[in-house]
């Protein structure tokens, strides 16, 4: 049995993760998804990989999963807590000393054109659940205060030494592929793995993603 720490996005929560999170109990695993402390203005970066290191804690093996913004809370976790493996679900990648407000422009991401929210982020989840999370995640919004950890700048000197995958997602119309892996393969020096997909894989496709999550470690003998 594995843990899984699931982090959530940036606007996002813990609920983002709960079709994951059931696929991958019924494949015997641990999932963990985490609400990061959003709402609290005086919470920096590694506040945020604290709160996850405690939602784990003397759990595992460990695989770390971030999701879009939690790219830059996952690294940090990894540096608290050993970890099996990161893995990066279509997520930002910081570099040190870059403060994740100014990824935007230092990463060279292109601009989108698609002003809908829908459409941007969701375009490939069923309206129903699509509609379910952004009412969650748009209540705890309203409450949502991220100055600081997106103005502080990234605090490791390094990535990690751990085993890093990233997963991109071919249908994601935020991030898109030739952007994506341009940036993975300037900052991590790797080529990611792909998969069918909007940015909300975890919700268009939770079975797909879940058994991928699955193969990250190898079985128990």
């Amino acid at each position: 049995m594995t843990t899984y720490a699931l982090i959530h996005g940036g606007g996002g929560s813990a609920f983002d993760w709960h079709l994951v999170e059931a696929e991958l109990r019924a494949r015997g695993h641990d999932p963990v998804a985490v609400d990061l402390p959003t709402s609290d203005p005086g919470a920096g970066l590694w506040d945020y990989a604290d709160t996850v290191v405690r939602a784990v804690a003397g759990r595992g093996p460990l695989v770390v999963v971030a999701h879009s913004w939690g790219g830059f809370v996952a690294p940090l976790v990894c540096a608290r807590v050993p970890a099996a493996a990161l893995v990066l679900v279509t997520a930002m990648i910081p570099a040190p000393d870059e403060p994740p407000g100014d990824w935007w422009e230092r990463s060279g991401r292109p601009p989108s054109d698609i002003d809908d929210e829908h459409e941007l982020y969701f375009h490939d989840v069923p309206r129903d659940l699509a509609r379910q999370v952004l009412d969650h995640d748009g209540a705890l919004a309203a409450h949502m205060n991220m100055d600081r950890a997106c103005a502080e700048p990234w605090p490791l000197p390094a990535w990690p030494d751990v085993p890093t995958r990233y997963l991109l997602c071919r249908d994601d119309r935020l991030f898109t592929p030739d952007f994506v892996r341009r940036h993975v393969k300037e900052r991590l020096g790797l080529t990611p793995d792909e998969m069918p997909g909007g940015h909300m894989a975890m919700l268009s496709r939770p079975a797909e993603l879940a058994a991928y999550l699955a193969g990250i470690l190898p079985a128990a003998p």
